[in-house]
């Protein structure tokens, strides 16, 4: 395998590492949808008040309900978004009576209220959906590459494609853990969709790799170097793989820049993720299968 495979396969190794220990210093800072709340997301029209005068107004207003401390974080040019303990829509019309009277005309873009029965509800099924996501990952992979098991264990290009939609999770998993303890960047459930959204397009730019590999394993045979054979297959996936992730990165970054508060974090999440996928599929899966053949082959030997 050519040296440049193992440099940034210990690269990877070494982003996964700090990925762990900054999500393990920091945490993940959870949004309205896993610790359960209300968060009101405002747009106002003739001044931008700043976020602390904005909640002193609340919390002295006479509205009559457990409002919590409350957050609030500036969004745009004259955006607003509020976090506070679960609220009715009676608190809620309130409170956008007050803001009304106060700054003038406030226009509200979005207002969710979720339990905290619910946001726990909702994390432990985020965390099922990604485990069996993972194990039918794994068993699919078996199976469609169980023809080349005289070569490698099936089950062990299912564990190599595991490891590199692990490097494709939990870097941008630590990279959020940065943004949520600089930036309060918070964590809902739209990162967990583009969690699995990532994982899904990692494991099919992994499967072409393999199965680049397992046409030429099983068109020319061993007769060369396995390492050699699966560079080759890289470089056959290189163009189609580089294309693909290009222009899905351009509507993307797009999608970033210009589509607003709402989906700009789910937007980072997927170019993270997505271009990482592209890099594991070539630096991640495939020197594990270089080293998981030279494995059976030395202890079949």
């Amino acid at each position: 395998m050519k040296p440049i495979y193992k440099i940034m396969f210990f690269f990877s190794i070494a982003l996964v590492l700090a990925a762990i220990i900054a999500t393990a210093i920091f945490g993940l800072r959870f949004g309205v949808d896993f610790e359960g709340g209300s968060v009101i997301e405002l747009e106002f029209s003739n001044v931008h008040p700043e976020p602390a005068e904005v909640l002193t107004v609340i919390g002295t207003a006479n509205i009559g309900s457990n409002l919590g401390t409350g957050t609030a974080s500036p969004t745009g040019e004259r955006g607003l978004i509020i976090r506070l303990n679960e609220i009715n829509e009676e608190t809620h019309q309130a409170i956008l009576k007050t803001l009304n009277t106060r700054y003038g005309k406030v226009v509200e873009n979005r207002f969710a209220s979720v339990g905290p029965t619910v946001g726990n509800e909702l994390r432990r099924k985020s965390i099922t959906a990604m485990v069996v996501l993972l194990m039918a990952i794994v068993i699919y992979i078996s199976f469609v590459f169980r023809k080349m098991s005289r070569v490698l264990s099936s089950w062990a290009m299912g564990a190599a494609a595991i490891v590199a939609l692990l490097h494709d999770v939990l870097i941008p998993i630590g990279i959020f853990a940065l943004l949520g303890y600089y930036q309060s960047v918070e964590v809902s459930a739209v990162f967990v969709a583009a969690i699995l959204t990532i994982l899904g397009y990692s494991v099919s730019d992994t499967v072409v790799v393999f199965d680049r590999v397992r046409e030429n394993v099983l068109r020319f045979g061993l007769t060369e170097d396995f390492g050699r054979l699966v560079h080759k297959s890289v470089l056959q996936t290189l163009s189609r793989s580089l294309n693909t992730t290009f222009t899905t990165l351009l509507s993307l970054i797009a999608i970033f820049l210009f589509g607003g508060e709402t989906v700009k974090y789910f937007a980072l999440a997927l170019i993270i993720g997505i271009f990482l996928g592209a890099y594991s599929s070539i630096f991640v899966a495939s020197p594990i299968l270089v080293w998981a053949s030279g494995r059976g082959r030395s202890v079949n030997s």
